[in-house]
């Protein structure tokens, strides 16, 4: 792709995030929605392979659907109540579409058929925009619309997300859509304490953003996109794959590594609302997607597994790391000391 062009979709990205993040009107919002999907689309569909124009064409309707529907809800909100401020929203049928087209863009489920193909069809850098930057304006909108949301619409849909997330990630064999159901999974536990603690779920998505950049940054400096291919990637860049095992555990959020903090600080506000029941089911249900991670975890280390057939070792590369993956994978596995202070700040 030409460079030029791709900085004008970077930009534009950019653009279209921050009119959606700062914006107070429903059509504000709604037109930052559009510039960062026609932003997205040339970066997902640029190999032109035929799997790349699918994924593109996927991700143009599902967005184009959910954008829809967010300039519906607005209406129908302006309707009744003469306000097109964001934070008026007040009519009940308007909440409920709006919750819905959110979920869309997001792909938390049962709308999150689209983000698995999607995700499989883009290189790993445009997976990274779509896991991270995109989900950006959804999760500020819902943020400020949380008092007007449904909590029980929202905790179901977090509850089958965290587990469609890990049950359908069980079987998978590519990474890209490993990391997708993960995604899945990650959002189930940011809705479910939304209309509870509006910010922990944004210090939930910073920290998953954190991880997740850590990770696809990783995979693509030693350039694999499959299980079987990560079982010999071991040989190119040893020490990166041993820092991948810790940062995958941490994308688990297992103790002591920084991706337990948000799990730690949902549970305990999920506990103050006296929601132990949930709190249960959701913890319980993480365990399915700790499977996938362990198994990825696994698989790059310096090890493999047992097995007669002989595979071909990739060649060690002397080309020095990036920078930014190993300030990214610090934090992404020492911040847990600093969560008492994180606590009193929320």
């Amino acid at each position: 792709m030409n460079p030029q062009a791709k900085l004008i979709f970077i930009m534009s990205l950019l653009l279209g995030t921050t009119i959606t993040i700062s914006s107070n009107h429903w059509m504000t919002a709604w037109a930052g929605l559009e510039i960062n999907t026609l932003a997205i689309l040339p970066l997902i569909s640029k190999s032109h392979h035929p799997r790349a124009i699918e994924a593109a064409t996927k991700y143009f309707l599902t967005q184009a659907t959910a954008s829809a529907l967010i300039l519906f809800s607005s209406m129908i909100n302006a309707w009744y109540t003469g306000q097109w401020d964001i934070t008026q929203l007040t009519h009940p049928a308007s909440c409920a579409i709006l919750t819905s087209a959110l979920a869309m863009k997001l792909g938390l489920a049962p709308f999150h058929f689209w983000f698995p193909e999607v995700l499989q069809g883009s290189p790993l850098t445009t997976g990274l925009l779509l896991s991270t930057v995109m989900k950006l304006p959804p999760i500020s909108l819902l943020y400020i619309t949380s008092p007007s949301l449904n909590p029980t619409v929202l905790t179901c849909m977090a509850i089958l997300s965290t587990a469609l997330g890990g049950w359908m990630g069980l079987n998978q064999t590519q990474i890209r859509k490993i990391l997708a159901f993960s995604s899945i999974s990650h959002l189930g536990w940011m809705t479910i304490v939304l209309t509870y603690n509006p910010k922990l779920t944004l210090l939930n998505f910073y920290l998953y953003t954190l991880i997740t950049m850590a990770v696809f940054l990783t995979l693509n400096t030693i350039k694999v996109s499959k299980l079987s291919t990560l079982m010999t990637a071991w040989t190119k860049v040893p020490a990166l794959n041993a820092m991948l095992l810790l940062t995958m555990l941490s994308l688990a959020g297992l103790p002591p590594l920084t991706g337990f903090i948000p799990k730690w600080l949902i549970i305990q506000e999920l506990t103050k609302q006296s929601m132990i029941p949930t709190a249960i089911a959701i913890s319980l249900l993480s365990l399915l997607s700790l499977f996938f991670y362990l198994r990825l975890a696994y698989c790059a280390t310096i090890t493999l597994p047992p097995h007669t057939t002989n595979h071909t070792k990739q060649w060690y590369t002397n080309k020095p790391t990036n920078t930014l993956i190993a300030i990214l994978i610090i934090l992404s596995t020492t911040l847990l000391p600093i969560s008492p202070l994180i606590a009193i700040n929320i």
